[in-house]
């Protein structure tokens, strides 16, 4: 937060149902100090049924934005009255965008955070080299598809337990996605120049996600979009493999980027290293 907001400082944040763990105030704020803007990011968390009549209370620029997690970007979407092609084809919105006259701005930058990710911690990853494999069937797999094939991935192949939700954005997304059950894990990773979890196997508390990794090739990589912990289980097996990694820290940074241009008209200043504010706050270690 600015040392110095005043009655035009501008407010964005960030909603979810719960929001107490979010890192988006510490990483937006960092950066809102570093430019010395007259600007601040806080939480916003509304009940379940509460969130359309905080939406339709912003309408009119009460605030510039907020960020949308969890379980709300479905919802968010549909709220808004003008939906990015991102946002469409992720078919959920992580960005809201409250105009002067009314109208709400619905983006996704989920998908850049995803890419942005790979290019900073799987330097020279070429997302059109080969097919990319996503695991889950949710909100985040939809939109890991759709970034990946917005990017020009020749295939992607979306493994699920149950084959019926995968096939369900196979078939929104077009005739370059396959849907495949976990049982395939092996055929299907076969050739992959990407692996990415989107199931929340690996949380704190949640089951290790037991996929035959070795089964990639040597030039794979890796990820997972959770952060906590920094490293699971199933990007240690990938390391034990001998793969590169990704981690969700990284995507949850690279998303932050666009989301704070639209919010306040500048890019993030440099030589802030929000990865070590976050690390610190999750009170974790780097990876090494």
């Amino acid at each position: 937060m600015s040392s110095s907001l005043t009655g035009a400082g501008l407010v964005a944040g960030v909603v979810g149902a719960p929001v107490r763990h979010s890192l988006s105030p510490i990483i937006h704020n960092a950066w809102i100090a570093a430019a010395g803007l007259d600007a601040v990011y806080v939480p916003f968390s509304p009940s379940e049924a509460g969130f359309a009549a905080l939406v339709t209370g912003f309408r009119g620029g009460a605030i510039r934005g907020l960020n949308v997690t969890l379980p709300f970007k479905e919802e968010a979407l549909a709220l808004a009255d003008t939906p990015s092609a991102a946002a469409q084809a992720a078919g959920a919105a992580n960005l809201l965008l409250f105009e002067a006259d009314g109208g709400i701005i619905a983006d996704n930058t989920d998908g850049a955070g995803l890419l942005a990710a790979f290019a900073s911690q799987a330097p020279g990853f070429d997302p059109t080299a080969a097919p990319v494999v996503i695991l889950g069937a949710g909100g985040a797999a939809r939109g890991a598809a759709a970034a990946f094939l917005a990017a020009g991935a020749p295939e992607v192949r979306i493994l699920n337990r149950t084959v019926a939700r995968a096939e369900t954005i196979a078939l929104s997304l077009g005739g370059r996605v396959a849907a495949l059950g976990l049982d395939a894990a092996e055929q299907a990773f076969a050739g992959a120049g990407a692996v990415i979890n989107a199931t929340s196997a690996g949380l704190t508390g949640q089951g290790a996600l037991e996929v035959p990794i070795a089964a990639t090739p040597a030039s794979c990589v890796v990820m997972d979009m959770v952060y906590k912990p920094l490293q699971t289980p199933f990007l240690a097996q990938a390391e034990a493999e001998g793969r590169r990694t990704v981690d969700g820290l990284a995507m949850l940074i690279g998303q932050a980027v666009p989301s704070f241009t639209a919010f306040f008209g500048v890019r993030p200043p440099a030589g802030v290293d929000v990865r070590a504010l976050a690390l610190k706050t999750l009170g974790l270690n780097e990876r090494i």
